[in-house]
């Protein structure tokens, strides 16, 4: 499908929010979008939350405030799928992606809306996504991930020689920021602006990643259709990661099957498959050796708390454990 090359218009956003027990931060995200004029409608997927949790952050006593509609009832279905659900309920001309625990800071995206208004369509944008300390994050802005790249990145073979160009890293966030709006190969899901016709003409987020890896295929494919890809370090946005209750250890195998799909999708004519399978290899191995630490630290953990409680507090730790992780 060809993408739209006609004029992107400021004067209509639609925001896309998809949420999975975000908490508190929800609200803030929420409020920060309420805070720019150019936001047509807030569209929140609730693909799951406590009680309570959504409707308090939508509350408002402005009865001029920018309207959030809520879609519920589907369960959790995953980041790409809601993302298309949010989108083609959008009424506007232009969507901004935005994670609910990101907080869009004053004229951000009139901003973001007026550094793209002279590019040629099509384009996507993302700004500079930034620690709650003011720093840039690691996903930020990134290359195109290819399995070298990966392979690269899990045998750290980039400390042999940082500088050579065969072993550049796919994050770009410890690399000068540069000084405008500037082409980059991959920008964050967590914000990003597009028009409305732009993303389905590439068919929207493809919904085989559940979570994660879905921007990185999305603008790889965005690429490919043609469009353009951009970089805003003018427009910081604060993000707090991992505010989502989801177990860890779950999304960490989702980002590895994610990356391995990826591989086989994008690269599997390009790369010999025995190196494919040395990556998937590689990337599982990775995996599995983080909850091996992981579980290592949790043991210790509860060997401390053996050692100060006894077993009641033990059973008290692990009861309240439980009930904060969502399986």
């Amino acid at each position: 499908m060809t993408i739209s090359d006609a004029p992107v218009t400021t004067k209509s956003v639609s925001a896309v929010v998809v949420s999975y027990f975000t908490g508190p931060l929800i609200a803030r995200s929420i409020a920060s979008l309420r805070a720019q004029p150019e936001i047509k409608e807030i569209i929140l997927i609730d693909n799951g939350n406590f009680d309570g949790d959504v409707a308090g952050a939508i509350a408002s006593d402005d009865g001029d405030a920018i309207p959030v509609h809520v879609v519920a009832g589907q369960g959790n279905i995953g980041f790409s799928a809601a993302c298309n659900i949010g989108a083609k309920a959008a009424t506007a001309q232009n969507l901004l992606f935005f994670n609910p625990d990101a907080m869009m800071p004053a004229g951000g995206l009139a901003r973001l809306l007026a550094d793209g208004a002279d590019l040629a369509r099509p384009w996507m944008m993302g700004p500079k996504l930034v620690d709650p300390e003011g720093g840039e994050q690691q996903g930020s802005r990134r290359a195109t991930l290819t399995p070298w790249r990966a392979f690269v990145e899990v045998t750290k073979i980039y400390r042999l020689a940082p500088a050579h160009p065969y072993f550049r890293r796919f994050n770009l966030h410890q690399e000068e920021i540069p000084v405008d709006v500037t082409p980059t190969p991959t920008i964050s899901g967590a914000c990003f602006l597009i028009a409305r016709d732009d993303y389905f003409a590439i068919d929207g987020m493809d919904e085989r990643y559940f979570l994660h890896v879905e921007d990185v295929d999305f603008c790889l494919r965005f690429a490919n259709a043609g469009g353009s890809i951009y970089f805003n370090p003018h427009v910081a946005v604060t993000h707090y990661k991992s505010s989502s209750r989801a177990n860890s250890v779950r999304i960490e195998a989702r980002k590895t099957s994610g990356m391995n799909l990826y591989f086989r999708q994008h690269f599997s004519d390009a790369y010999p498959k025995p190196f494919l399978w040395l990556v998937a290899c590689g990337l599982w191995a990775a995996f599995g050796a983080l909850v091996v630490r992981r579980s290592i630290a949790k043991m210790f953990r509860l060997v401390g708390l053996w050692a100060r409680t006894g077993r009641r507090g033990l059973e008290k730790a692990k009861a309240a454990s439980a009930r904060r992780t969502l399986r």
